[in-house]
């Protein structure tokens, strides 16, 4: 069964979340404590991200560093697979572009139709630290595009180099990011429209929107995707303010206009325990008109927000 029959299947909206592998070293205690929080709620699939390697420097003395790359938090389709085992859950582990070539993303591939899974959520990932740009793995493909094509060619019985596969598994089904606020690096919202198309149009059956806080832009967005012939579900991702400091690096970060209703009345905040209740109270609010305008799901992101989640998830499930 793929996220779009499990969408379909539903009679209300969908609830679905994404979490973190856990940090180099650290067990999957915190992770799973994540998912009985809020596995009350039913969620339809849960989403695992995937974390590029990166540089640490450590220093050895006498002005001396060593750079070092590592990954901190390694194992997204181990997590996939111990939460599709332990929980019985629908799982969508993400594969990405970023610090991966192409035979590593093969054997992705290979590993996640071994283990049963079949759902991927296809993304570019973010760029390295240390880059001013994005910048491809050796032999890695630079686009979501690009790892579509590899993908499709995966699911029609050929590896990359062509040589064909002797026993194809079971086909990918896959979702693909979108923006209601544009892409960081796109020139404009027709441009990012266009991409959005041609992932459409490659395969993707459904897309899920980056984090957003104005419905108004949600719903406007949703209305130009639809004008520029894209039809599959278009799935908000939400994230409850949970903290002062995210006022500032929210927007930064992710790219997204605070409303200025909701920028008003935080300020107000003088503790992160009042901008908690602030972002759960909005947080109801904006899932109860998406949930008036019928989306079919509503996507969290739980990170610094689980406590939140399952307060707004209580009043709206």
């Amino acid at each position: 069964m793929s996220i779009i029959d499990i969408i379909n299947g539903k009679k209300s909206t969908a609830f679905s979340f994404e979490v973190l592998p856990p940090l180099k070293g650290t067990g999957t205690q915190g992770l799973y404590r994540t998912i009985e929080r809020l596995s009350e709620f039913s969620p339809s699939y849960v989403n695992i991200t995937t974390h590029r390697s990166e540089y640490v420097y450590h220093d050895l003395g006498g002005g001396l560093m060593q750079r070092q790359r590592i990954r901190r938090r390694p194992g997204t389709i181990a997590i996939a697979a111990a939460i599709q085992q332990h929980f019985g859950l629908h799982v969508v582990p993400h594969i990405v572009c970023s610090g991966n070539c192409r035979e590593d993303l093969e054997y992705m591939l290979l590993d996640l139709q071994f283990l049963g899974v079949s759902d991927l959520l296809v993304l570019r990932g973010d760029k390295a630290r240390e880059d001013s740009s994005f910048q491809p793995t050796a032999d890695g493909p630079a686009h979501a595009t690009e790892l579509i094509e590899q993908i499709n060619r995966f699911n029609g019985g050929h590896f990359w180099d062509g040589s064909e596969i002797r026993v194809p598994g079971t086909p990918f089904q896959y979702g693909v990011a979108c923006y209601p606020e544009k892409h960081e690096e796109a020139a404009n919202m027709e441009a990012d429209l266009q991409v959005l198309r041609l992932k459409q149009d490659m395969g993707a059956s459904y897309a899920v929107t980056q984090l957003f806080y104005d419905n108004g832009k949600f719903f406007r967005f949703v209305e130009m995707a639809r004008e520029h012939g894209i039809t599959i579900p278009i799935i908000p991702g939400i994230k409850p303010l949970s903290k002062l400091s995210q006022l500032s690096v929210v927007p930064k970060t992710f790219h997204c206009d605070l409303p200025d209703a909701l920028y008003r009345e935080a300020k107000k905040c003088t503790t992160d325990e009042q901008l908690r209740e602030l972002g759960v109270e909005w947080g109801v609010a904006q899932c109860r008109e998406l949930m008036q305008h019928g989306v079919p799901s509503i996507h969290f992101y739980t990170v610094s927000a689980v406590d939140s989640i399952a307060q707004i998830a209580k009043q709206i499930y």
